[in-house]
């Protein structure tokens, strides 16, 4: 076994496939409102969080994971192996004395931000590459350290002056991946490979603090996941296996993280093994403007509130961490055509619709750039026929038009579940509208109904047909 750096072409490979490991790796790292004081960054660290076996026994977190798949290595194949993970560094905010020493405070109030204290995640690599036949029996294990660290970094006012620094220090963290493999019966050289990495910290929780996840953590793999890649060879998909493949997939224990297919489309040389279970080939969606760490939620949604966010609040978010600052700036500076794109986008048309008919050349753009033919598809010259002010249709009998009283009477067709709430109320029609198929459509306010002023104002009505509507005596 060799531990060095990787080649160019492997470390391309891979750098391809942290785009979509970062969101593993940061998933949830600070939630919205991204400030250290809100509830929901007091307990942090969610996923594959590999804790120091003293303490994990007692408290049913996990040291470990286990990953098992397989893989179809040509001969003379190497296996190249990254261990991402994030390393939690504990940040104490100090204010400067007047005799120049520091004193220890719950924040640290500047111009531009507060700074309060704060656990700082780290991100730390494990490389490892190893021949693939050496995988074979007992297969390789390396073992890492990583030592304590502790260093700081002055905090200066607007003027330049020194008013406090930041303390900060990383504890020792020890672990070891270990790889194996093992060929299977079967017409085909396939080998089931089998990745483990452990937190194998001697670390024991302070007398009287067994249950003091928060002193745990510093000791802690955060996010841990793998990379795998071959350097010739394929590995099969979890997923989506071979039928002759499917009991063999089957029989693989995967023990708090899931491997799928990652990398370049259409390759299967690499794997993502993730404590979050992906879908093979997982991807960021291309209108995404940048990390918002804050897990499930909608990047429109989230953009849109924190850019609400109070100037205190974000005073508070930029103090907390450098990511959560960079997600204020994200969501002040975020172009409208930006924030727009995050409205949503249909994917799955593109797969299915094939090319249309050539763009006419004629005609003049819209405003959208699209061609907008000459002759259009309807005839304008009938719209000067209608007025959805003046316009009246027969219903029982009776004239119905803008101002008449009606009772509705939803029917079965083309009635959803708040058409129902509306049976038996009366309403009043606002507008007679003709669609370009000869339908009939009343538009309506319902009486009492608190909106209605609203509605007329921005001429957003509830529609129904003249055989869901009975004529009631009053109204215009």
């Amino acid at each position: 076994m060799t531990v060095t750096a990787f080649a160019a072409e492997t470390e391309e490979r891979f750098a391809l496939a942290r785009q979509v490991a970062d969101a593993v790796l940061f998933e949830g790292y600070v939630l919205y409102p991204y400030r250290a004081s809100a509830a929901k960054n007091r307990l942090r660290w969610q996923f594959g969080v590999l804790v120091p076996p003293a303490w994990g026994a007692e408290c049913e977190e996990h040291d470990f994971q286990h990953t098992e798949c397989l893989m179809e290595p040509r001969t003379g194949a190497t296996l190249s192996v990254e261990v991402r993970f994030l390393h939690a560094r504990r940040r104490t905010v100090q204010r400067v004395r007047p005799d120049g020493g520091f004193d220890t405070v719950a924040e640290l109030d500047l111009d531009d931000r507060v700074l309060v204290p704060w656990d700082e995640g780290i991100e730390e690599r494990v490389e490892v590459i190893a021949p693939v036949d050496e995988l074979l029996g007992d297969g390789v294990t390396h073992a890492f350290r990583l030592p304590a660290r502790e260093d700081t970094a002055p905090v200066l006012d607007a003027a330049g002056r020194t008013v406090g620094r930041l303390l900060r220090r990383r504890e020792e963290i020890s672990g070891t991946v270990r790889l194996s493999a093992r060929e299977l019966d079967g017409p085909y050289r396939t080998l089931r490979l089998t990745a483990v990495v452990e937190n194998t910290s001697d670390w024991t929780p302070p007398e009287g603090h067994g249950a003091d996840r928060e002193a745990a953590l510093p000791h802690s793999l955060v996010a841990t996941h793998l990379l795998m890649a071959l350097s010739a060879g394929s590995f099969l998909s979890m997923t989506d296996p071979p039928e002759w493949a499917k009991g063999a997939v089957a029989a693989c224990r995967n023990l708090h993280t899931w491997p799928v297919l990652a990398g370049e489309p259409g390759r299967a040389d690499l794997v993502l093994s993730s404590p979050i279970i992906l879908e093979d080939h997982p991807a960021i969606a291309p209108e995404s403007p940048g990390a918002l760490y804050d897990a499930t939620e909608i990047d429109e949604i989230l953009a849109l509130r924190t850019a609400a966010l109070t100037d205190e609040e974000k005073r508070e978010a930029r103090g907390t961490d450098e990511r959560a600052a960079a997600v204020i700036e994200l969501a002040d500076s975020m172009p409208a055509e930006v924030l727009e794109r995050l409205h949503g986008a249909v994917r799955s048309l593109r797969e299915v619709t094939r090319p249309g008919p050539a763009a006419p050349t004629d005609g003049f753009p819209d405003e959208y750039g699209v061609g907008r033919p000459d002759t259009p598809w309807w005839d304008p010259a009938s719209d000067a026929g209608f007025d959805p002010a003046q316009d009246r249709v027969v219903v029982d009998g009776r004239p119905v038009g803008r101002g008449s009283r009606v009772e509705l009477h939803p029917g079965l067709r083309r009635t959803d579940a708040q058409d129902i709430f509306l049976r038996g109320r009366t309403a009043t029609v606002e507008a007679v509208l003709h669609d370009v198929d000869g339908g009939v459509h009343l538009a309506v306010t319902v009486e009492g109904d608190p909106g209605a002023d609203i509605r007329r104002e921005q001429g957003r009505f509830l529609y129904f047909q003249p055989d869901e509507v009975t004529p009631l005596e009053g109204g215009v």
